[in-house]
């Protein structure tokens, strides 16, 4: 029987923009399902409710196969081993995105790794795969969407298109 490769794509996605998309449909590819786990996160004020987030990457994703879209609350090495992920999948931009995703995948495998058997293996383990940006998207951030268009500023470029009008009308300054 063949086996069901599961990974996790975490983030807040507030909003979701195209380089978004494009680690998705990469991440897919590399998988028979895709979970994009969408944070709720109480650190962070976010513009869009996490199932506003929810819908937007449904819609952004709606021709992408294997892909399922769920809010989540807590650690994502929780839900890793409830759904029985292969791995977590992350997007690294710059060296700052790697050192700050190192030491989290380093967490997340230390929080997901089970006691040591009666062999001396360790249980469950939480693998991060790391996947570069396209080239196009490498410096798309969602900090830096909502920034432009606090200013006023086109952010047609950096969205996708099924989602523009509603995010373009919650981020517009009034």
């Amino acid at each position: 029987m063949a086996s069901h490769r599961r990974a996790i794509y975490p983030g807040t996605f507030d909003p979701p923009h195209r380089g978004h998309v494009d680690l998705i449909r990469r991440g897919a590819a590399l998988v028979d399902e895709l979970i994009v786990a969408v944070a709720r996160n109480r650190e962070k004020r976010p513009a869009f409710s996490a199932e506003e987030r929810v819908s937007l990457l449904e819609r952004a994703c709606g021709d992408v196969p294997g892909i399922r879209v769920l809010p989540f609350d807590g650690l994502v090495v929780d839900l890793y081993l409830k759904e029985g992920a292969s791995f977590l999948l992350r997007g690294i931009r710059t060296f700052a995105d790697f050192e700050a995703e190192y030491t989290m995948a380093l967490t997340n495998r230390a929080l997901a790794t089970g006691p040591v058997d009666q062999t001396g293996g360790a249980g469950a383990s939480a693998e991060t795969v790391f996947v570069l940006p396209s080239l196009e998207f490498s410096h798309f951030s969602s900090r830096h969407v909502k920034e432009i268009a606090a200013f006023g500023g086109d952010i047609a470029r950096f969205l996708p298109p099924e989602i523009l009008p509603e995010v373009e009308a919650r981020l517009r300054p009034e």
